[in-house]
């Protein structure tokens, strides 16, 4: 891939997570190059990567679209999520460093400071749990589990739909980020898979409650 390809990349990219481009949205190649500034050969090559990355899809009749997600599709994300990272956790806590484990405690430590602010950064906590998650995978040093879970993007909806999460809800996510750092700190791989598995099946519970509620908050103040 060109420099200009990755670039064009992660810009529609962000633009996805943020909402800017929102799902259901045609992609149109010559406005896309001018907001990139690049030229539609690698808006094309960007394009491609994001239909790999489930990002942006493309119908028969070779028009594409920003994906739309469902919560059923985010649902089963989360099922695949928790089943690869789970095992993934199990690999990293079997191959922790010491070093690796304060690198864990210190984006921790990170987290927390973003939760404790007056207004919590969710921004903040987005970046952390990021990283967390893929330290992880850096740790278990499984090519095969990083290349599936690299398919698992986080979904653009889910990314609006937690800037709505209350305090409690990022603080449990947080917690449950320490309970695994006592697992690896012990190097029980048993007790990391079954942590993140719960983790991941309850950040699906937080979202999918979190999705009921504005959904209802939207139609309410339709109908008023």
């Amino acid at each position: 891939m060109s420099r200009a390809s990755d670039h064009a990349y992660e810009i529609i990219r962000s633009k996805i997570l943020s909402g800017e481009l929102p799902g259901g949205m045609q992609v149109v190649e010559e406005e896309l190059s001018k907001m990139c500034g690049v030229s539609r050969t690698p808006v094309r090559e960007a394009l491609r990567r994001l239909e790999s990355d489930l990002l942006v899809i493309r119908t028969n009749t070779k028009r594409s679209f920003i994906a739309d997600w469902s919560l059923d599709d985010v649902a089963d994300a989360y099922e695949l999520r928790a089943e690869l990272e789970g095992k993934a956790a199990r690999r990293a806590a079997e191959r922790m460093s010491d070093a690796a484990l304060e690198q864990f405690r210190a984006i921790h430590r990170r987290i927390a400071a973003a939760l404790g602010q007056s207004v919590p950064d969710v921004t903040g906590f987005l970046k952390g749990n990021r990283e967390f998650h893929a330290l992880i995978l850096e740790v278990a040093g499984s090519r095969r589990l990083a290349a599936l879970l690299g398919m698992l993007v986080e979904q653009p909806v889910v990314w609006r739909v937690v800037q709505h999460y209350s305090r409690d809800a990022l603080n449990r996510s947080n917690a449950d980020h320490q309970e695994m750092i006592a697992a690896f700190a012990c190097r029980d791989g048993a007790w990391a898979e079954a942590l993140m598995a719960t983790h991941v099946l309850r950040s699906y519970r937080t979202y999918a409650d979190s999705h009921c509620n504005l959904t209802d908050d939207v139609q309410q103040e339709a109908a008023e």
